[in-house]
């Protein structure tokens, strides 16, 4: 099984996610496109938070070197990305594939990240309160639901009921649980999470 791991925003808590998600499932992790910081990426950060054995962390299909939109690095290192070029890798694990920001963040002239998300996968949709992140859950659900793809939610960040309960009462998709504001998240901690979350990832559909 696939899961594909999306925020409403960058900064929304995606690789932490990602993480216990991957720790829960003892599935593999992909992260197709990485802008910025390639000495420490989230492939390295996924690889210090996690504890099994079994994970696999694929290399990326592209690894830009400027922290931007996928578009704009990809334009600074002189290349542009191709949509063919991101092949998802073979393996008979469970995969967790890590997007980078939004669903509509573009890689190139006419493809975003949504065109990454094949029908079959199960999507995960991190959320973070802030002002405007309600428009910006729905947004993202909304486009979600145009590929019939199974949905989860993930929420992020200091707990805020009212806009919790909204969210899952006008979209109907799966909690999957709440990821809370922690001083700093070490293979400890995922493994804590990962064990509260296995069961309802594991009854995701």
């Amino acid at each position: 099984m696939t899961y594909f791991i999306t925020g409403i925003s960058t900064e929304v808590g995606k690789t932490v996610a990602s993480a216990i998600v991957v720790e829960a499932l003892g599935a593999d992790y992909w992260k197709p496109i990485q802008a910025g910081d390639l000495d420490y990426s989230d492939s390295h950060k996924i690889e210090a938070l996690i504890s099994n054995d079994r994970t696999v962390i694929h290399p990326n299909s592209y690894a830009l070197k400027t922290p931007m939109s996928p578009h704009a690095a990809a334009d600074i290192d002189g290349i542009s990305i191709q949509l063919d070029k991101i092949v998802p890798p073979t393996t008979k694990n469970n995969l967790v594939i890590e997007g980078a920001g939004g669903l509509l963040v573009p890689l190139n002239d006419t493809d975003t990240i949504f065109d990454l998300i094949q029908s079959d996968y199960k999507v995960i949709v991190v959320s973070r309160h802030y002002l405007g992140s309600i428009n910006h859950t729905l947004l993202t659900i909304e486009k979600l639901q145009q590929k019939g793809v199974a949905i989860g939610i993930i929420f992020s960040g200091d707990e805020h009921p009212t806009t919790e309960e909204i969210i899952l009462k006008k979209t109907g998709v799966t909690l999957l649980g709440r990821i809370n504001e922690e001083p700093r998240f070490d293979e400890k901690l995922v493994r804590e999470y990962a064990s509260k979350f296995r069961s309802a990832l594991l009854d995701f559909r």
